[in-house]
């Protein structure tokens, strides 16, 4: 994908948006746009919430683990979710390993800021510096 993206992004019309489906880990997104890709559609915050693997500002975390059990720290201190600020990763295990649905709306809700926090700091390094990187 990035071999592909890197020989033909460039040659879309710049003037016209230039969208990439299905791409989806935070990586891909910063490779994608750095090629000139400015829209994105993927299902992978949302599904990977719903299945347990959270990302937050020290990588993933797979909330079912049982090293999470008698965490009662957030699941990421720098996150500013109500996720991340009102329970703590051994409330989303249980959560998650009940099959409760309040899980999946809170994980939903964290990993959906996480990555709109991740995109928008990489539209303010394009700002400042004119590039991703």
């Amino acid at each position: 994908m990035y071999r592909v993206l890197d020989a033909f992004a460039h040659q879309l019309p710049a003037e016209r948006p230039r969208y990439l489906m299905g791409v989806g880990t935070p990586a891909d997104l910063e490779h994608a746009v750095a090629a000139g890709v400015d829209m994105f559609d993927c299902v992978m915050p949302t599904r990977n919430a719903r299945n347990g693997n959270l990302f937050t500002s020290q990588g993933r975390v797979v909330i079912s683990n049982a090293k999470h059990r008698l965490d009662h720290g957030p699941l990421d201190p720098e996150c500013p979710c109500a996720t991340c600020t009102t329970v703590s990763r051994a409330y989303l295990r249980h959560l998650h390993n009940a099959k409760e649905i309040l899980y999946a709306r809170l994980a939903t809700l964290h990993n959906l800021t996480f990555y709109l926090r991740w995109i928008r700091r990489l539209r303010e390094r394009i700002l400042q510096h004119g590039q991703p990187a």
